[in-house]
């Protein structure tokens, strides 16, 4: 039997060269092709960097191809004048993210989120969280914005939408890659419909740039009021929040057991003006009265038994304002769970949406406001009203006697 000699057993044979170099042109082959996916036309010497990136970055979450493109609408969600002091709540700025996530989803393409959503002062007093009896306290948690990535879980998102921060690795290579692409690359467009975005040239382009409004990102959604055109349900970001804030709310709701729940929304939603005649108007004529105890109570009992834990998420900072609900219930606040919320909290949004996963979790829930058909609310008045109306603080007698 023919034996093999050590030099060949350790030198190559020229077929095994040959199908090495093969591979290697295969693989090389790939890339360029992901490239012309990805841009329309050849354009590998361009895409380098992001060859480089994408194939050695470190596996484990979410990885981004070369074949992906991009949507950028702005750094910053509802801010006029792009000022933090005058950004508008988080449900609104929430509502104009998923308007901007439902654009993504519609074009297929990755959204590039900001890294920071601002928080107006006015929502961001600590008297929310510190609750007490017998004292109040305006004093504010500091800074004007927090990272996004504290108040969403961005892997979670991207389970159902690709999603990169603007301040990420990965976008700070996506737009060199695009300058040096130049006409390849990226478009500025403005008031351009999703439809011809996504069936024209621009479908080719690694970025579009959406511009959106400075005023408000919802009002590129023209569909909005229109709930069946919607993609996102309304829950769909109240669920994405950070792991912290869910693993927070998961401990809560252990330790209160069987429980019910109520969101009272006052604060900011009873700001009044005086019209040309100095009559004191609201745009929520019955709220101030359907958000104090004595109607709570009524509006309340028929569905939650005397007796019952009653969790109560609110915007009210006056020290004892729901105490008169406790000859009824067991009444609790996030303020009684303080070893679990001191180390995660830093701010009222955070706060925020925990308490969101908190409410969402209890057997019997009464939102301020309807947003659905099913749902048990507080007040009869709609969460959107243009007029300015007198306030109603009396019950009217025919409902009274209704009930």
């Amino acid at each position: 039997m023919a034996t093999i000699s050590k030099a060949q057993r350790t030198k190559p044979t020229r077929g095994s060269q040959r199908l090495v170099l093969l591979c290697i042109v295969v693989f090389a082959f790939l890339l360029l092709l992901s490239s012309v996916i990805s841009t329309g036309k050849l354009g590998l010497p361009s895409q380098q960097t992001l060859i480089d990136y994408f194939v050695w970055s470190p596996r484990g979450k979410r990885q981004h191809t070369l074949s992906e493109k991009y949507l950028y609408w702005g750094n910053r969600i509802d801010c006029p004048g792009k000022n933090c002091e005058t950004c508008a709540g988080l449900g609104h700025q929430e509502s104009s993210l998923r308007c901007a996530l439902e654009e993504a989803m519609f074009l297929n393409r990755t959204f590039v989120m900001p890294s920071g959503m601002c928080i107006n002062p006015i929502h961001n007093k600590k008297g929310i969280l510190n609750r007490s009896e017998n004292k109040s306290t305006e004093e504010g948690w500091v800074g004007s914005s927090c990272a996004m990535d504290s108040l969403y879980d961005i892997d979670l998102i991207s389970e159902k939408i690709p999603v990169i921060l603007d301040n990420s690795k990965t976008w700070h290579i996506v737009l060199s890659t695009s300058m040096k692409l130049e006409e390849r690359g990226i478009a500025h467009v403005r008031g351009v419909s999703r439809q011809r975005l996504k069936e024209s040239h621009y479908s080719n382009l690694l970025i579009i740039n959406r511009t959106a409004s400075p005023l408000a990102w919802f009002v590129e959604c023209k569909d909005r009021s229109n709930r069946s055109a919607v993609m996102l349900p309304y829950s769909f970001l109240p669920n994405m929040a950070a792991s912290n804030l869910r693993n927070a709310a998961e401990k809560i709701k252990a330790q209160l057991g069987d429980y019910d729940a109520i969101h009272v929304r006052r604060g900011d939603k009873l700001k009044t003006r005086k019209d040309r005649f100095g009559v004191e108007r609201i745009q929520f004529p019955h709220l101030d009265r359907d958000t104090r105890p004595e109607f709570i109570l009524r509006r309340i009992e028929k569905q939650i038994p005397r007796g019952r834990i009653l969790f109560i998420g609110s915007n009210e900072r006056t020290p004892g304002f729901f105490s008169p609900l406790a000859i009824r219930y067991k009444l609790a606040y996030s303020s009684n769970f303080s070893e679990i919320l001191d180390p995660i909290i830093k701010n009222n949004y955070q706060l925020f949406m925990l308490e969101r996963l908190v409410m969402m979790g209890a057997k019997t829930y009464f939102k301020t406001f309807r947003e659905y058909e099913t749902d048990l609310t507080l007040t009869d008045d709609p969460k959107k009203n243009k007029n300015w109306e007198i306030p109603v603080y009396t019950m009217d007698k025919r409902k009274e006697e209704a009930s």
